[in-house]
């Protein structure tokens, strides 16, 4: 085990793993600007002092991940509390934020980044990336419930390990999202491209959004106005980037393209600071 002081800037919405738990993917930046995975991580179930939150910088007890080739990816010690140590605000439209997430290379050409992903001298999983141009923010219908064997599962590991012995509360399982969220843009080379994001972010303004509308169109409704922040928001008045990473099967089967989004930073466009 090693300790690492991670900012972290990526929690993936919540899935659910029969051989593991409800897991979320986190990642960050160490200080010199290179990314680190931390998996799995039955966030949820956290303590609260434990539960970290993006922008924040922790002191966190890690080992790499023997099973997993990616070289950003490493195991938690969950037996070690998270040492909360400082945060990065937005001062200065994300300056300190900057100084970090933009302190080395970030792709604006998906195949290079795909070749790199593949390159046996690097097997990138990780990066930030600039698309050229933002064209849609696409939602379409997804499964609307968890699938039954791994629900199943989850379910029944934490009966065996009695997290909520004492007080009785049984953990429940995160909802599952009824939709697939997807940005479709143009690279440097103006191919387009469509990617999922998988945001934890994403997902929670869903709901949150659901809870605000009665009525049979209320999932319309919410899926709108997700539609508004990801992309009249953050497309159009945003300076966006991407953060990517891979899908471990996807990336060890060596599918064309194994990235999706797992969050975004989205500063001021510099044009719009003079405005003010």
């Amino acid at each position: 085990m090693a300790k690492e002081k991670i900012l972290i800037t990526v929690k993936t919405y919540p899935n659910l793993s029969a051989k593991y738990d409800e897991l979320v993917c986190t990642a960050g930046f160490r200080e010199d600007g290179t990314w680190i995975r931390i998996f799995p991580i039955p966030f949820r179930k956290l303590e609260d002092g434990d539960k970290y939150h993006k922008y924040d910088w922790y002191i966190m007890d890690v080992t790499k991940n023997p099973k997993d080739q990616r070289p950003e990816s490493y195991r938690p010690n969950l037996d070690v509390p998270f040492e909360h140590i400082g945060s990065l605000g937005t001062e200065g439209n994300w300056l300190k934020r900057k100084e970090i997430v933009l302190k080395n290379k970030h792709y604006t050409n998906m195949e290079q980044l795909i070749a790199d992903a593949y390159d046996k001298d690097k097997f990138t999983s990780l990066a930030v990336f600039k698309p050229t141009e933002i064209l849609d923010f696409i939602i379409e219908p997804d499964e609307r419930v968890w699938n039954p064997e791994k629900l199943k599962a989850v379910i029944e590991k934490d009966k065996q390990t009695n997290l909520f012995k004492e007080t009785g509360n049984p953990f429940k399982v995160v909802d599952k999202l009824p939709y697939k969220f997807s940005y479709k843009f143009k690279d440097e080379t103006g191919k387009v491209r469509t990617l999922m994001i998988e945001d934890w972010e994403t997902g929670m303004l869903y709901f949150n959004c659901l809870k605000k509308f009665d009525g049979y169109d209320r999932e319309a409704l919410a899926c709108e106005q997700v539609r508004q922040k990801y992309f009249d928001d953050f497309a159009k008045t945003k300076d966006l980037y991407f953060f990517l990473g891979t899908s471990y099967k996807f990336h060890m089967q060596k599918a064309h393209n194994p990235f999706i989004i797992i969050g975004t930073f989205s500063p001021k466009r510099e044009s719009q600071l003079a405005l003010f």
